[in-house]
């Protein structure tokens, strides 16, 4: 049987759009897509263009980068007609109304640029390119159509009109696998997304994701609703399936019901930007009178609110103190400019809000916005809303809705007691709107697997990743405690660390259990080390050791107040130690004897960590959750994790980065192998664990050892690579040398990682992989040669 061939692909995708009702065009060059623009234009709104004008448009239209027109046609241009007398308003696109524009596809257009490219299948709207679909032969690899799009970028999207720069999403498919993006100057594989429905099963054939995804108001409903252009950098960023369908469910919850609900997306998995959409489109809702995105802790304050910013500049004010908070509310508030600022948007900790509907100098004011609907949108609704402050927010504002986004919810199996019962999310938030789960993101690979390593007298001789259980019970404080024990530990990270870290190109986090703890393991650190950049943070509060380690944990003003009266002094002298120390490494100058400064302290280890300045950050609760550094790919844990917050402090390790980051690193020193197993059955759904955790040291070294078999008869020797004529070959080895990286990328995470293990020597592996670059690069230059050659003389 033929494998089916492009040209078959197209034309039967062509035909099922016809039948979604776009008109099909036949548009073969530059000057012909031009001339349908101008007619598109006119009938979108109801006007005629004279010649004049419609260069005076295409002038418009000229401006700028993919960014700035991507601005361009989200807005209006004012058109001075010939007469010089009468303006109109030409639209490029209805976004409010996004069914109401005109569905065009067209096929084989023809651009000359550096060099002549002829594009597969453009789906226009009003006339304008704005989704560009490349297809490639069933049995070839999707990406052969990412880095033929890639191309086009370079060659001729910005020449002559440019208006090839106006694609908004990409489409590039080989029929049995469809993936979609945002455009943008730099591109990357790993930002090009399967489509889903909403259970998060991918829609991967060409024909059903054309159904789904290409229908017209859909794809119209996603470029005016669903791309975010992002102010920092310059992007346009296109929601994922999950995203969109949590977004929906909350937008239809508050158009269509009184009723909460919440978010269950994995730690990771966006939820910034999908809880910024959402909060975007209710402001616009005329019967919601605010929208308030609630974080509980200070620190969250002000990234959420530069968070949202970069999404879209100036959207938000965030809120220093309560009285800034009630003049949001009351939509009398003033910038530093002195400008009023539009408050329908606003963040805030759960603190400043609880204070402004207790605080006798605010209730009088506050009592107005009692009885009108406000939109609560709450992030990681699994921490301290399980306190009064929830139950003083739900009491007050009589006609509010509460939405939650959590990555671990609280069930009934973790939920922890206090003065109001065991509360779970479902029954502060009720119905549970939409869920996205570690596995889901795994497949997708949108976060990594964790590599979990016990270490330790409790570690079975034979094997670096199976619990000895009768000594399970080991954990009496003396033990944990000693200083002999933990000396051993300091000397096993220092001579592991650059093994975990990949030689630095990482860092790392180490949790312990309490403060009197870290301030032991800091001192040995600072007695023995000598390269490591090593820093620390806690609470000098007298309550800061992990009772529960459950991840429930906020810093805020009254975690720091100096006049606070369950100050630890011994911690705070020791905190102010350890920040003189930070202070000559990095000749800063902050103290904890003031909370501004402390804060900025606080803010300085965030931005250093994100930066790979600190090569191990010590701590006992803080940065455990909602700290985001993809550079962060090891986490070492002395202390007792159990539920939510084990996923939480886990998931600091497994942001997606690059190629070599390929796990999530965690080393335990204590026993935490039921633990983990049960925190990731409870937020996996049930799943098998190994759909969550990396495999053995011995599966890795056994997969190692077959992948080189392979590669042995392929090329039997170094030099014999030299002699693989056959494309198809030499293409095979690239894949398998690709997978032994891979392979070995894994196996060097492993503390137990030793050549000796595998059947190839560490020279023969350098040795193979000279020749795997050279060719790479080889193929790589000729395919792009030839690609240039086919442009330029066949068309």
């Amino acid at each position: 049987m033929n494998t089916q061939d492009e040209a078959t692909l197209e034309e039967n995708l062509i035909k099922q759009l016809q039948s979604l009702d776009y008109e099909r065009v036949y548009i073969k060059d530059e000057k012909e897509l031009l001339g349908n623009l101008k007619k598109q234009l006119e009938i979108h709104n109801k006007i005629t263009l004279s010649q004049a004008e419609f260069q005076r448009v295409l002038n418009h239209l000229n401006k700028g980068d993919i960014f700035d027109k991507a601005e361009t046609l989200r807005g209006k241009y004012a058109l001075l007609k010939d007469d010089n007398k009468t303006t109109i308003y030409i639209e490029f696109l209805d976004s409010i109304n996004w069914c109401q524009n005109i569905f065009q596809v067209t096929s084989q257009v023809t651009i000359q640029g550096a060099y002549k490219n002829r594009y597969d299948v453009t789906l226009l709207i009003n006339g304008l390119p704005l989704v560009q679909i490349e297809l490639k032969r069933r049995g070839l690899e999707l990406k052969e159509a990412f880095n033929q799009i890639n191309r086009y970028q370079r060659h001729s999207y910005s020449f002559n009109s440019a208006l090839f720069s106006y694609i908004q999403i990409f489409v590039i498919s080989n029929g049995v696998n469809t993936k979609y993006y945002s455009n943008n100057k730099k591109q990357s594989f790993k930002q090009t997304f399967f489509w889903a429905d909403e259970s998060n099963n991918n829609i991967t054939e060409l024909s059903q994701f054309t159904k789904q995804f290409l229908e017209k108001c859909h794809i119209s409903k996603m470029i005016c609703r669903y791309i975010v252009l992002a102010q920092v950098p310059k992007i346009l960023m296109v929601l994922r399936p999950y995203q969109f369908w949590a977004v929906e469910a909350i937008i239809n919850r508050v158009k269509n019901t009184n009723k909460n609900g919440y978010i269950w997306h994995t730690t990771g998995s966006g939820k910034t930007l999908t809880s910024f959409k959402a909060s975007q489109i209710l402001t616009n809702f005329s019967e919601v009178e605010k929208v308030v995105f609630v974080v509980d802790r200070k620190d969250l304050d002000s990234q959420t609110t530069k968070e949202f910013n970069s999404f879209s500049s100036g959207s938000v004010d965030g809120t220093d103190n309560t009285k800034t908070l009630v003049k949001q509310f009351l939509g009398v508030y003033k910038n530093k400019k002195g400008e009023l600022k539009d408050s329908k948007l606003i963040i805030t900790t759960i603190q400043k809000l609880n204070n402004a509907i207790n605080n006798q100098r605010y209730l009088k004011d506050m009592q107005n916005l009692k009885d009108k609907k406000i939109v609560f949108i709450f992030d990681e609704c699994h921490r301290s809303q399980f306190g009064e402050a929830h139950k003083n927010i739900v009491k007050f504002f009589t006609n509010a809705q509460l939405m939650g986004f959590t990555g671990t919810p609280i069930f009934e199996d973790n939920a922890l007691g206090n003065k109001f019962g065991k509360r779970t999310t479902a029954e502060l938030f009720g119905d549970r709107l939409h869920k996205y789960i570690i596995t889901n993101a795994i497949k997708d690979e949108n976060v990594l697997k964790f590599s979990v390593e016990y270490v330790g007298r409790y570690k079975k001789k034979d094997s670096a990743n199976e619990i000895d259980i009768e000594v399970e019970g080991i954990d009496t404080k003396e033990l944990f405690e000693s200083n002999d024990r933990i000396e051993k530990i300091v000397d096993y990270i220092l001579t592991n660390h650059d093994r975990k870290t990949h030689s630095k190109e990482f860092n790392s986090i180490f949790a312990v259990s309490s403060v009197e703890v870290l301030c032991k393991y800091y001192e040995a650190f600072k007695k023995k080390n000598q390269d490591l950049k090593i820093a620390t943070i806690f609470s000098y509060s007298a309550n800061e050791d992990d009772k529960d380690a459950n991840g429930i944990y906020a810093l805020d003003e009254s975690d720091i107040l100096i006049d606070e009266t369950n100050i630890n002094q011994h911690s705070r002298d020791k905190l102010e130690e350890y920040i003189s120390d930070y202070n000559k490494l990095f000749d800063t100058n902050y103290t904890t004897k003031d909370t501004k400064s402390f804060y900025n302290y606080y803010d300085d280890i965030s931005r250093r960590t994100k930066k790979k300045e600190i090569d191990i950050l010590l701590v006992v609760n803080m940065f455990l959750t909602g700290f985001d550094a993809p550079s962060l790919n090891t986490l070492y844990v002395d202390k007792n994790l159990k539920y939510h917050g084990l996923i939480q402090a886990f998931s600091r390790t497994n942001r997606i980065l690059n190629e070599k980051k390929s796990q999530g690193n965690i080393v335990c020193f204590r026993n935490l192998k039921n633990a983990t197993d049960e925190a990731i059955a409870l937020f996996s759904n049930q799943e098998n664990v190994d759909k969550v955790l990396m495999e053995s040291y011995e599966y890795y070294v056994q997969k190692f050892n077959e992948i080189f078999i392979r590669l042995l008869q392929i090329a039997p020797s170094v030099s014999s690579v030299d002699s693989i004529i056959d494309e198809n070959i030499q293409l095979e080895f690239i894949k398998t040398f690709r997978e032994m990286i891979r392979v070995k990328n894994i196996l060097e995470g492993f503390s137990d990682f030793k050549w000796f293990d595998l059947s190839m020597s560490e020279q023969q592996f350098e040795d193979y992989k000279s020749k795997y670059l050279d060719l790479y690069d080889k193929i790589k230059r000729e395919k792009e040669k030839i690609a240039q050659m086919i442009k330029k003389y066949l068309f």
